[in-house]
């Protein structure tokens, strides 16, 4: 590969960085090409990009990026397979069910939102975060709540202030 091809490369890669703003790096050497289809095709079916790249390509991605961590570019041994997503546990519960059937991909690391989580070990905890449109869900219902209550309390307390004060003390 010529120096100006892995320049290509690298500065495609630090976009994606960028773009997506989560990414994790996995470990998918010596599977078949089958399976590496199968699961290129689970990532697109999620809306995950899955890139695989030289060791030495996602450093470089990684600093024009802007993202320093050493923990990270410690993780960048063997064969490496990027995954991309908008949506920071999607490629972790997709890891999960992938093993379901084999023990690959393994998670080396992941950065999620300007945080980095390393090791294998935390699929499980990356699977549970909730995503920023979960999270404003989350919220609004939380927001509606108390509306609701003095909704209800006017509907059935009678349109006096003193069956709202009332219905509104009965439910707490």
């Amino acid at each position: 590969m010529k120096r100006e091809e892995k320049q290509e490369i690298v500065k495609a890669l630090a976009e994606q960085i960028k773009s997506y703003g989560n990414f994790y790096i996995t470990d998918t050497a010596d599977l078949t090409v089958a399976k590496i289809n199968g699961i290129r095709r689970k990532c697109f079916d999620s809306g995950i990009a899955i890139q695989v790249v030289k060791n030495t390509l996602i450093k470089k991605a990684l600093v024009e990026a802007g993202v320093d961590s050493e923990e990270l570019l410690s993780v960048l041994k063997g064969s490496s397979t990027m995954l991309f997503s908008e949506t920071g546990n999607a490629p972790a519960k997709l890891i999960k069910e992938l093993r379901k059937s084999g023990d690959k991909p393994v998670l080396k690391g992941a950065y999620i939102d300007a945080a980095v989580f390393i090791g294998d070990n935390q699929v499980d905890a990356l699977s549970k975060l909730k995503s920023k449109n979960e999270l404003i869900g989350d919220i609004i219902g939380l927001l509606q709540s108390p509306a609701k209550n003095v909704v209800s309390a006017l509907q059935s307390g009678g349109n006096t202030l003193a069956g709202l004060v009332k219905t509104l003390q009965e439910r707490g």
